[in-house]
């Protein structure tokens, strides 16, 4: 690069004064944003309930707008305000922004892939990376999952070049259900599964019309089973697996059958 827009060229000789000047800016930007934080919260707290949170969304973008200020007033004293130092300064910035926006731009390429393929849209429930919700919104960075435990969780679209995403609705106001129940192996197998099937076609939560299937699986500590139905709705689908098995159990245990001991696993000392 020219020796004349190299990034050091373009800095002033600074005096004294000069310095002086920048870090007054400084202070003053650090006294006004302390002050503007102070004066929010207090407000904040005595707002009514209604307005709180929006109060206090203005402190990160009060803060922005204070630095963004400083920055305007500090750049002149600087730089020398020529031609070749400003289009240095432009470079240096569009460099800059590009290495911090890479991120960014690969969310909102991932989040245009997403819309045109239909990966997931709100009302879906779907997991990614561990996390389990239905899907509230897509923004052009991030899609907004709220879990059972009604927290809001934003993953960013770019998770979709990295990971599986699970999606148990895919549009459909139903999904599967799966309910799992685990007994001591000596009992009368195809009674248990016949009654099962029976508590999943009588509840009021699952989707007529739709199929109910038991599956078995043998293991060393004994049986288990996973009752699988469709839930009528997408939303109700704790409440199906939770009426499941409370009328599992207790069904169970009228049979007079066990269930299924706690296995323990070997703990090895090193």
């Amino acid at each position: 690069m020219n020796e004349e827009l190299s990034a050091w060229s373009i800095v002033k000789k600074l005096t004294w004064h000069d310095a002086f000047h920048v870090l007054g800016v400084i202070a003053l930007a650090w006294l006004g944003s302390f002050l503007i934080r102070w004066v929010i919260r207090q407000s904040a707290e005595k707002a009514p309930a209604y307005l709180r949170l929006f109060m206090l969304r203005l402190l990160p973008i009060s803060r922005l707008l204070i630095a963004i200020a400083a920055v305007v007033i500090i750049v002149p004293i600087l730089i020398e305000p020529k031609f070749q130092n400003v289009i240095a300064l432009v470079m240096s910035v569009a460099v800059a922004l590009a290495f911090a926006f890479k991120d960014y731009a690969g969310c909102l390429a991932a989040g245009f892939i997403t819309v045109l393929e239909n990966t997931y849209q709100p009302g879906d429930w779907v997991e990614i990376d561990g996390t389990y919700g239905e899907v509230k919104s897509i923004g052009l960075r991030a899609l907004f999952l709220v879990t059972a435990d009604d927290t809001e969780v934003s993953i960013p679209h770019s998770r979709l070049w990295s990971t599986s995403i699970f999606n148990a609705s895919s549009g459909n106001r139903s999904l599967l259900c799966v309910t799992n129940f685990y007994l001591h192996p000596d009992h009368d197998a195809a009674l248990v599964r016949s009654r099962l099937t029976e508590i999943a076609q009588a509840s009021s939560y699952r989707k007529s019309d739709t199929p109910v299937v038991v599956i078995v699986l043998e293991k060393p500590w004994g049986t288990h089973y996973r009752l699988k139905a469709y839930v009528k709705e997408s939303r109700e689908q704790f409440l199906f697996i939770t009426d499941l098995t409370v009328k599992g159990k207790a069904m169970i245990r009228s049979l007079g059958i066990r269930f299924a001991q706690a296995t323990y696993a070997e703990t090895s000392f090193k």
